[in-house]
């Protein structure tokens, strides 16, 4: 049987350097995914470019001599461009409020998924969280209303494809054209807006769901709609949430941080998928991809923002809690 130890051992760093090889190599496309949209699908998975790099620097420390320098400048390479697309996520700032800040207002994000085996569970869960706003995609009639009976929140277009619910009387909503120049309905996400009140001012709630990074055309295209809509709301009190389906160290979700002109408070916030994409019945142990998001105005503060359980859906629901602070 030594022959096959000496194949194993053979293999081994042949392994190795195949695995690390590919996700250096993928960490280095990504870099580019700002000039080429496919190629920006490879941000996404940063994180796992980014283990990658750190397997092969590990490999490095025990290999034999020869190898060791090759492990270690493959290594320091995936590690430079992964950590280059993931830091600015985390060090950019976001103005933080004390606990016990003034004019509270607490918002759930959540993709509920159309195909929602547990709506009695959803719905209690959502009650059970005393949330003053909850965006909501993806929620089929059954869902709408079980959410509306048991959590007697006020309900804002349930047939907008986006449901928005508010513990406060919803105010005369905002008057939005159709930004011009967008006739490709693909370029057009579903979105919508309600007003609350909140410690003597007025509060603009948005909701939406964009497409998947696969279609980076109508990716680019629906940020810019969002964006058109926005002007036409006052930024500084506007809070903005959905399943934006990308991730933050992409370069589509970074260029539509600057169009929204509001603050993403969601840092890094993995949400999806609670459930394996092929078997939906099977949970999975933990997310993988953080691309649900919540946007605040900058008369906003943040108390804190986490994940919230399992539900029934494929995605986790998003919790935050800001204080409004002109």
């Amino acid at each position: 049987m030594s022959w096959i130890r000496r194949v194993l051992a053979a293999l081994t760093p042949g392994l190795m350097f195949g695995l690390c090889g590919l996700c250096v190599v993928a960490a280095l496309a990504a870099l580019k995914g700002g000039d080429h949209g496919r190629l920006d699908i490879l941000t996404h998975f940063t994180p796992f470019w980014l283990i990658g790099s750190l397997m092969a620097c590990a490999y490095a420390v025990i290999a034999a001599p020869p190898l060791r320098v090759v492990f270690g400048v493959v290594g320091a390479a995936g590690l430079m461009a992964s950590l280059s697309l993931m830091l600015p996520e985390y060090l950019r700032p976001i103005p933080k409020a004390a606990a016990d800040a003034p004019a509270q207002l607490k918002v759930i994000q959540f993709n509920a998924w159309r195909n929602n085996p547990d709506i009695s569970g959803t719905a209690r869960w959502l009650a059970d969280q005393k949330a003053d706003v909850i965006i909501m995609e993806e929620a089929e009639p059954p869902l709408i209303a079980e959410v509306e009976a048991t959590t007697g929140l006020h309900l804002t277009c349930p047939k907008c494809g986006i449901s928005i619910y508010t513990r406060a009387k919803p105010l005369k909503a905002p008057k939005v054209t159709e930004p011009p120049g967008q006739t490709d309905w693909r370029l057009r996400p579903p979105v919508a807006v309600a007003r609350i009140p909140l410690a003597g001012k007025t509060v603009t709630l948005v909701g939406t769901h964009t497409v998947w990074p696969t279609q980076p055309t109508w990716q680019r295209g629906q940020g810019q709609y969002l964006a058109q809509l926005l002007d036409q709301l006052p930024r500084t009190t506007t809070v903005l949430a959905g399943d934006f389906n990308s991730a933050p160290w992409s370069f589509a979700r970074r260029a539509e941080d600057k169009l929204f002109g509001l603050t993403r408070i969601t840092r890094g916030v993995y949400s999806w998928p609670a459930r394996s994409v092929l078997k939906p019945e099977q949970p999975l142990p933990a997310p993988i991809l953080p691309i649900d998001h919540i946007y605040v105005g900058s008369d906003f503060k943040v108390v804190s923002v986490k994940r919230g359980p399992r539900l029934g859906s494929d995605h986790y629901p998003i919790v935050a809690v800001v204080s409004l602070q002109p």
